[in-house]
């Protein structure tokens, strides 16, 4: 199965394929490792700061010192937007340029 992004035109996206939910997975642990950052706040109980750096060191392969939370989140956004801009996109199921 080939991943893509599939806008539609009621604003739902649709995010199918491995790699595409790899990346909607990048960018919502960059966001949940942004929010602990600069408030404390656990996105989930499931998404405690271990379990989001451990997750941000297997997308990225990079290894983060211990409480390095922005620089974690940093690196998932540049995996993100490479990710991003390699995986096709389509509107309502028709490919886009």
């Amino acid at each position: 199965m080939n991943s893509q992004i599939d806008y539609r035109t009621n604003s739902c996206t649709g995010f199918i394929g491995p790699d595409a939910v790899a990346f909607y997975r990048a960018t919502v642990i960059a966001g949940g490792l942004r929010l602990y950052a600069k408030i404390g706040m656990q996105p989930n109980r499931a998404y405690t700061p271990r379990a989001m750096m451990r997750a941000a060191s297997e997308i990225t392969g990079k290894k983060f010192k211990a409480r390095d939370y922005l620089g974690a989140a940093d690196a998932l956004k540049v995996w993100a937007d490479t990710m991003k801009a390699a995986l096709p996109k389509t509107l309502d199921g028709k490919v886009v340029a």
